[in-house]
């Protein structure tokens, strides 16, 4: 299994893509600090430590235990909170996840979302949605992740 670290802004879907990728029931859930998963395979980390620069440190820590960086972009957000060439920082592989794929008006909008998970760093781009089960099978095999049994 690949160790990932969830990185994205705050309401991408991190916490409820974790859920879906461990075969949970979705439940909202805000992270408000660094959660571990699985026994510590897992790394989802608070939209905040993206969104606000000061804790970028926060984020290169916490992701030196981690095999592979995940960054999240829902289709619903249009800022741009990756700023090109993000993922430098990260001396590791990096993917890319657009989320919320359900929500997107048009091809314009994934498309919008990926471009901005290429531009940070992201060599290997997944679409999901986490309410239709979209793209999970193929994160889960990327990643490794074996869901929980009910």
């Amino acid at each position: 299994m690949k160790k990932p670290i969830f990185i994205g802004a705050i309401g991408c879907g991190k916490t409820t893509l974790f859920q879906r990728l461990r075969g949970q029931a979705l439940v909202y859930d805000k992270t408000q600090v660094v959660e571990f998963y699985q026994n510590n395979q897992m790394i989802d980390t608070p939209g905040e430590f993206m969104e606000h620069r000061n804790l970028y440190s926060a984020l290169t820590i916490t992701a030196v235990d981690a095999d592979v960086v995940v960054f999240l972009q829902s289709v619903s957000d249009r800022r741009q909170t990756f700023s090109p060439g993000f993922g430098s920082m990260f001396p590791k592989d990096k993917i890319g996840i657009v989320t919320k794929t359900d929500l997107a008006r048009d091809q314009a909008d994934i498309d919008w979302a990926a471009n901005q998970l290429q531009m940070a760093g992201a060599k290997k781009i997944f679409y999901v949605s986490a309410k239709d089960n979209r793209g999970i099978t193929e994160l889960n095999n990327y990643l490794g992740i074996t869901p929980d049994k009910a």
